[in-house]
């Protein structure tokens, strides 16, 4: 799939995990995402925080907590993934698109009304969300003008009336690997692009050799129960099948710690990471 192919068709790139650290992976992200901007591909690039969120609980005392790979998120974590993730995470990242010439606009969830959420209750992760609804004419507006929508994940609580909490049940923490599909799914993306560090789905996590190219809808359940699909690539898998199933082509789950991984998967012949299709 050349990029030439994707002109005028919308990507949604899913940007996290450790690789948010090393500076020099971070810049050749932004110079892949403006280099796919600039050659015609609409882009949305939702991103998480974990690294920087983990850096500011720590400073503030704050244990981090995780079910199943997901953070447990309490009132006081949720202070900081607002702080993290809507202040310095999302507006550092739009900045260094705008300074690589590309007119980007840094919003959360909650701008817009862009995601409504209620609390989970498949498992007992405090002020986390599954998403309701994605409200896609307000990203259609900004990306039919031209930008580059820089998405954090957190959405407002379609349930905080009804709480009777304080302002912060207002809003919720989402995955950004749930965040993504969702709205990939919603503003009909010719693909999603999940970036990670891991070089994608294993057969054995120690070995990278093991790594399956390729999987459908219908071979999932089976990599659940024999384990291969475990832990954090739960979500991963999980919002995969949920872009596919509701029309988008592909999922392409690659390794965010390989300089330019971004480009190489939409310029290229792909030989590396996991791509999910229906069939």
């Amino acid at each position: 799939m050349h990029s030439e192919t994707l002109n005028g068709k919308t990507v949604v790139v899913k940007y996290g995990g450790n690789a948010m650290k090393n500076e020099r992976l971070k810049r050749a992200v932004i110079e892949d995402v403006v280099f796919f901007h600039k050659v015609g591909v609409r882009i949305v690039l939702v991103h998480g925080g974990g690294p920087e969120i983990e850096a500011m609980l720590r400073a503030l005392s704050i244990e981090s907590r995780f079910v199943d790979g997901l953070r447990y998120t309490d009132k006081r974590t949720m202070e900081v993934v607002q702080m993290a993730l809507c202040g310095r995470v999302n507006k550092d990242l739009t900045a260094m698109i705008v300074q690589n010439g590309v007119r980007a606009v840094g919003i959360s969830g909650i701008d817009g009304g862009l995601l409504r959420a209620r609390p989970t209750t498949a498992k007992d992760l405090g002020l986390v969300g599954e998403i309701d609804a994605v409200d896609s004419g307000f990203l259609s507006v900004l990306l039919d003008a031209g930008l580059l929508p820089v998405v954090s994940s957190v959405a407002l609580n379609t349930k905080a009336g009804e709480l009777g909490e304080s302002d912060h049940s207002l809003v919720l923490n989402i995955n950004a690997d749930t965040a993504a599909p969702h709205i990939a799914a919603a503003i009909k993306a010719k693909k999603l692009v999940v970036m990670t560090d891991i070089a994608g789905v294993l057969r054995n996590v120690s070995k990278p050799e093991s790594l399956i190219p390729q999987i459908t809808l219908a071979e999932i359940p089976g990599l659940k129960a024999s384990g291969i699909i475990s832990g954090g690539m739960i979500p991963k898998i999980d919002g995969a099948v949920r872009a596919v199933e509701n029309g988008v082509q592909d999922v392409l789950i690659i390794d965010g710690r390989e300089e330019h991984a971004l480009r190489d998967a939409l310029s290229a012949d792909r030989k590396k990471g996991t791509t999910i299709t229906r069939y």
